[in-house]
């Protein structure tokens, strides 16, 4: 990291300017309030929506049980001054500006929060029917496509794309699923764990096609590499997400291979009295010996403790959570807490085939991840144990009728 990074000040500044009106911006909006923060804060937000959450947008304000998912924030009454449909442009980080579409703003501390941007299937931008889902703004027009009950094809068979297709057929479309790897989640999971989760596809009547890849996408069909064609009346991409910070090129802020803001143990930039949290910025982990860059939203709803700690002058413990998310699929609820990557050893509580089992991942005797399926408890006993480190037993946590806090060593 740059040698810039400022000594915290003992003061508290007088402007607080938060870009990115999503959880981990208007989280850190509240915290500061919360931890006593009195100078102004400015939330600025690229939508023209009052903030909201983005979860249901996949659920409920998918499939029109919900017409939005907005936090339920007084921001008026917490002299939050909101400025929405305002687009950051860039940061003069010597004169302490952020540049946006509405003007220059000047701040004496800056929180990046700019969250990730999904990433475009190439060739597939202008065609008519070609669908992302990220925004509000993309769950609406998404809507009319389910209740029409159109055929769907989903390329990408991630958390997003298994979301989707739930939802669809849900909606009672037919689903088509593409996926380039030879099976689904294959960028999160090691594959004899994700191998169970082709069943889920087929089980609820979605197609699931692993190992093609889409060649083109033509209004009203994908043509694959295999040389099939498949209709399609919608076409929704899921292919991933990166650092929303092409905006930031040329500030200096520092960034890492992925286009993620580096920050440091208290999510601290290179860049003096400027801040990173939720899905734009990466941080070290002493618990898992890596820097980790976390798309979810529990990042998003944690992160902003640590960075309102800062900015009033606290010295707060380092950023180091342990990762947590959470994915309704297909009838089932998947619940994710750790890193596995570094494990030595996996263990199963549970029948893959069945309606509820997880997996742990160990290194050196002691939990650092577990994937539950249908088992919150195991979850919630699981995330504390990583917590603490507690050494295992492998063969009582390998057994799913004891609880996993009873299977210490």
């Amino acid at each position: 990291m740059s040698d810039q990074r400022q000594e915290e000040s003992t003061s508290q500044p007088r402007r607080v300017v938060v870009v990115g009106a999503g959880m981990a911006g208007v989280q850190t909006a509240v915290a500061l309030r919360e931890q006593g923060f009195t100078g102004t804060v400015t939330l600025i937000g690229a939508e023209p929506h009052q903030p909201y959450d983005r979860p249901p947008l996949s659920k409920a304000v998918l499939l029109g049980k919900a017409e939005s998912s907005a936090f339920d924030v007084d921001f008026e009454t917490l002299g939050i001054d909101l400025r929405l449909g305002c687009e950051a442009l860039a940061v003069r980080t010597g004169a302490r500006v952020l540049d946006t579409s509405a003007g220059p703003v000047p701040y004496d501390t800056l929180v990046l929060a700019t969250g990730a941007e999904p990433i475009r299937l190439p060739g597939a931008e202008g065609v008519p029917g070609v669908h992302l889902l990220r925004t509000l703004d993309d769950a609406e027009r998404l809507r009319p496509v389910l209740a029409e009950q159109r055929d769907v094809v989903v390329v990408g068979a991630g958390w997003i794309g298994a979301e989707f297709a739930t939802a669809a057929r849900e909606a009672g479309c037919a689903v088509t699923v593409v996926e380039a790897a030879d099976r689904p989640l294959a960028g999160a999971l090691p594959a004899e764990v994700a191998a169970p989760m082709a069943a889920w596809y087929a089980d609820s009547g979605a197609e699931l096609r692993t190992g093609v890849r889409v060649e083109r996408v033509e209004p009203g069909a994908v043509v694959l590499d295999d040389g099939s064609r498949l209709a399609a009346g919608a076409v929704v991409v899921g292919i991933g997400a990166r650092p929303a910070t092409d905006w930031l090129a040329g500030s200096g802020i520092e960034l890492g291979a992925h286009g993620d803001v580096l920050a440091d143990d208290r999510l601290r930039t290179s860049a003096p009295d400027v801040y990173a949290v939720g899905d734009c910025a990466s941080f070290p982990s002493r618990r898992y010996g890596q820097r980790l860059l976390i798309h979810h939203w529990d990042n998003a709803l944690q992160g902003p403790r640590t960075v309102a700690a800062n900015v009033v002058g606290q010295v707060p413990a380092a950023y180091d959570p342990v990762p947590y998310f959470w994915s309704e699929q297909f009838g089932r609820f998947v619940q994710y807490a750790g890193h596995h990557a570094g494990a030595d050893t996996t263990l199963w509580r549970g029948d893959p085939s069945g309606a509820a089992w997880t997996v742990c991942w160990l290194r050196e005797g002691r939990l650092v991840a577990l994937l539950a399926v249908g088992r919150p408890r195991d979850l919630a006993q699981g995330r504390r144990l990583i917590e603490s480190g507690t050494p295992m037993d492998p063969d009582r946590l390998a057994d799913p009728a004891r609880p996993l806090k009873a299977a210490t060593a």
